[in-house]
């Protein structure tokens, strides 16, 4: 047990951190494990590798993942800032690498490799445009001389496209829609808001009308012709199940779904684990999100304000898509479920997202007052 008289940084941490998120974000992270050794061993037989190939690289995942995550929590609010751009940077110069030199799967190339490991440079961009726009948004609350709005909006504009040229239309939907919140609590006139709407509508229609993959997709979830296999047995897997499933391992959807330990294994989770499992999952996922903004709304810094929004939104709008699909609530998208879909680059980056999270929400001196430090205490917290 660590003592309040403890003056060390882990100490520090402890005292200040908000464990509920922590415990949160533990819980997904245990699922994600429980439910991979659940759905990838299928998986892994059909296409040749040892029946736990998958889920024990969920487990090597997971511990790097964890690891960012911490440490990431323990940085102040410079060096979150800091942290984003140099991130940011890198990540832009990997987005246009991956246009040339890219890994391409299924007519997108959305993965670059080197040194025997493949990045979605795309997943670590998310958090780093969140905090950095962040900061252009409350700089113009700060000085309204300083036009970072419109710097926030080139930022997009630049990240939409590079998006866009992979193409990646459902990622490009989750940073508009994330950037779009964000810039709402920024205190965007009613001029902007019709004028983003009405760009926003103007680009899912020629998405549509200039991608066919896109215009696929919105044609079979409409009309319920063509292709359909996965999404359809999605949804039946999770019928099935019933509120208690059908018992660990006797699933059936797992043996027959490509991407039932990735994008499907929400439904997974439904057949063998039942309604009841999915409603805890649910419930996690909008913990984390109504926490985050209840913390939000409650912080006076703008730029901590929007950043930890931001983040929590994104993390919330990416668990409703792949849910919304996993239940055929939307057309079909190839996205991961946050902490519990195979793969590394997702988890990682989540996790350095939620690490984010938990360092700009850590208590401020001021609260401290209130739970037992003294004036020494407060002077050890880090600068912000």
């Amino acid at each position: 047990m660590i003592s309040r008289l403890d003056r060390s940084p882990v100490a520090m941490w402890w005292w200040t951190v908000d464990r509920w998120f922590l415990a949160a974000f533990l819980m997904l992270m245990g699922l994600g494990i429980v439910l991979s050794f659940a759905a990838s061993p299928a998986v892994a037989q059909r296409i040749g590798l040892d029946m736990f190939h998958f889920a024990t690289r969920q487990i090597i995942f997971t511990i790097p993942a964890l690891m960012v995550m911490i440490a990431v929590s323990f940085l102040d609010v410079r060096q979150i800032r800091r942290l984003s751009i140099i991130m940011l940077g890198i990540m832009l110069v990997l987005m246009v690498a991956v246009l040339f030199v890219g890994v391409e799967v299924k007519g997108a190339r959305r993965w670059v490799s080197f040194a025997g490991l493949s990045i979605q440079p795309s997943e670590f961009l998310k958090p780093a445009f969140v905090v950095i726009s962040a900061w252009l948004m409350s700089e113009h609350e700060r000085h309204h001389e300083i036009p970072g709005n419109l710097f926030a909006m080139i930022l997009l504009g630049v990240v939409l496209a590079l998006l866009m040229a992979q193409p990646d239309f459902g990622q490009t939907m989750l940073v508009l829609g994330t950037w779009g919140v964000m810039f709402f609590m920024a205190g965007m006139s009613w001029f902007w808001i019709i004028t983003l709407g009405a760009l926003g509508a103007g680009g899912g229609f020629a998405a549509y009308l200039f991608f066919p993959h896109v215009a696929g997709r919105i044609d079979r979830f409409i009309t319920g012709e063509g292709d359909t296999f996965q999404v359809d047995m999605g949804r039946e897997a999770i019928v099935s199940g019933g509120w208690f499933g059908v018992g660990p391992g006797e699933g059936v959807v797992k043996r027959v779904i490509p991407d039932s330990h990735a994008d499907f294994v929400f439904s997974v989770a439904g057949e063998e684990f039942g309604i009841v499992l999915l409603f805890g999952i649910m419930s996690i996922f909008a913990f984390i999100v109504l926490r985050g903004l209840r913390a939000a709304l409650k912080e006076q810094d703008d730029f901590t304000r929007y950043a930890v929004a931001g983040l929590v939104v994104v993390f919330g709008f990416q668990a409703i898509i792949n849910m919304s699909v996993n239940l055929q609530l939307m057309p079909a998208k190839g996205m991961t479920l946050p902490f519990i879909s195979y793969g590394g680059s997702s988890l990682i980056a989540i996790a350095m997202s939620m690490g984010m999270v938990l360092a700009l929400t850590r208590k401020k001196p001021e609260k401290l007052r209130q739970t037992g430090f003294g004036a020494a205490s407060r002077r050890m917290l880090p600068a912000e």
